[in-house]
């Protein structure tokens, strides 16, 4: 990763430190910025920091954490390589979901995120995080498939590593999904667009 990428990731983290956009900053411990690089092009958006993450100000670092990290063995990738980060940044109390005016509030660091780092492809890990993309959806429709948006950015939605270590048929489901997207990093194959298949009910348009 280049200096300048990384020194504009400290700023947006410095700033995401310092947010009070939402109630969330009030019960929260910490923000989670978000960690990693932009060195391999990946990016990786969950849904909201939980317990662990919220002790140590990393994303995925609990049990859903270990999880991912062996799907990224699994295929070959360096957690280090790939950035990682959620659509909220503050911890939801009780881990509960987080309720669409804190995503809402937390847009901006989404934006300036994909505007520094300018990723190859945007791996959704559940619902919320494909939401942010293509509100309306059903995950369990378009996983493990790459879609591009209307702003040309690709996004490769996955079930969330939490699910399926609640529900254990999904655990197969992610391990698929995950080998899809190395089999896609390999050989990048067609991208389905809103031309080529059934429109979603709404987009969200990140830059323009």
């Amino acid at each position: 990763m280049q200096d300048a990428t990384y020194a504009d990731l400290e700023l947006v983290a410095d700033e995401i430190r310092a947010c009070t956009a939402c109630p969330l900053h009030r019960s929260a411990r910490q923000a989670v910025p978000g960690h990693g690089s932009g060195e391999s092009g990946i990016f990786f958006l969950g849904e909201a920091p939980g317990y662990h993450e919220d002790l140590q100000g990393k994303p995925f670092v609990g049990a859903a954490g270990q999880f991912l990290d062996e799907l990224l063995a699994g295929i070959g990738l360096d957690r280090r390589k790939v950035f990682i980060t959620n659509v909220v940044r503050h911890r939801p109390p009780e881990n509960r979901d987080p309720l669409p005016e804190e995503v809402a509030a937390c847009d901006i660091w989404l934006r300036r995120h994909l505007e520094v780092l300018r990723p190859r492809v945007i791996v959704t890990l559940g619902r919320h995080a494909m939401g942010k993309f293509f509100p309306g959806e059903s995950i369990s429709r378009i996983h493990g498939r790459p879609r591009r948006t209307a702003d040309g950015l690709v996004i490769f939605p996955v079930y969330h590593p939490a699910a399926a270590l609640h529900q254990p048929g999904l655990r197969d489901a992610l391990v698929a999904d995950f080998a899809a997207l190395a089999l896609y990093l390999a050989t990048p194959a067609p991208v389905k667009t809103e031309e080529t298949e059934e429109k979603p009910a709404e987009q969200i348009t990140l830059f323009g």
